[in-house]
């Protein structure tokens, strides 16, 4: 089910509710919990000093060292700063959810309140956020900046995100991009329903792994997870296409579906799992905030063990 378009009254309204929700909550995930949790993104040039018995030779400044006559070595600190960008997927597949008594939000809402607990965050550690939305071509692109401003407006063009160039999905692409564009090392959470798992995927993981942080984040509704019960013939449209097709809704038809739908989502996991990258679930019946938090306390952990 594709919700209607939100009017501009309608977003801010959105951007304002979820902005009060994640500033409450987030206030509860101490800043040290997120930065401990992604430590390490570089260091930086801090000062030199006269060498010492057991410093590292090869951080000797040979230029200090030549012109004051004994060693210096160059001290590097832990950047103080982390560069966090989101890449949030806008293909069509992304508005399904929000039917009643079945699912209380489309994907894209959810994306866009997991969007709201990494902005609201990065706005309170004083890091620098950007946002790509993209669908199988790069739809929006806000370079990393700081600032409330910003970041509102981040949150805003997530909730108000349409696809206006594709409707399909090209993840490894939004990957690819990434690692064109972002010199310095960075946070990226990649949110999407991931609903291919295929080589190009695999392959460009494991690139932005070799460079940047990268966190997925799946977006799923309960609704996809299994074919409701019935004999009725069900018509499924491709939300990213123009095909059609009609399934039995029969229990052997029920049972098909199921697994390769656990079967597609285990695919996705080893994908991740093989690039040494994390995937955290997330599901419309449920606050991002509560799985994200979750995740990085277990990060945090195993960071620091």
């Amino acid at each position: 089910m594709t919700p209607a378009s939100p009017t501009l009254k309608d977003v801010l309204r959105q951007v304002k509710r979820i902005e009060l929700r994640t500033e409450r909550l987030v206030s509860s995930l101490a800043a040290g919990r997120y930065r401990s949790a992604f430590k390490g993104q570089g260091l930086e040039f801090d000062e030199v000093r006269e060498y010492t018995p057991g410093d590292d030779v090869r951080t000797i400044d040979w230029n200090v060292t030549a012109r004051a006559g004994r060693p210096y070595v160059k001290v590097f600190r832990e950047e103080r700063e982390l560069t966090t960008m989101l890449l949030v997927d806008v293909s069509g597949s992304m508005r399904f959810g929000a039917i009643p008594a079945i699912s209380p939000r489309a994907k894209l809402a959810l994306a866009a309140e997991a969007a709201a607990v990494v902005a609201v965050t990065a706005l309170r550690n004083h890091d620098r956020i950007g946002l790509t939305a993209f669908s199988d071509r790069s739809e929006l692109h806000l370079p990393p900046r700081k600032g409330r401003g910003h970041a509102m407006r981040l949150l805003r063009e997530v909730l108000a995100a349409q696809a206006r160039h594709g409707r399909g999905t090209d993840i490894a692409a939004a990957l690819d991009a990434l690692v064109a564009h972002a010199k310095k090392r960075t946070v990226c959470f990649l949110v999407s329903d991931f609903l291919s798992g295929d080589e190009a995927l695999a392959r460009a993981l494991a690139r932005a792994a070799r460079r940047h942080d990268v966190v997925g984040l799946r977006i799923a509704d309960p609704a996809e997870q299994a074919l409701p019960a019935g004999a009725t013939p069900l018509v499924l449209a491709d939300p990213e296409g123009d095909e059609e097709l009609v399934l039995s809704a029969g229990r052997h038809a029920r049972a098909a579906y199921a697994a390769a739908y656990a079967a597609q989502r285990g695919r996705v996991q080893s994908l991740f799992r093989a690039a040494g990258c994390d995937l955290v679930d997330l599901s419309t019946d449920q606050p991002a905030f509560t799985a994200m938090s979750r995740f990085f306390a277990q990060r945090r952990r195993r960071i620091h063990a």
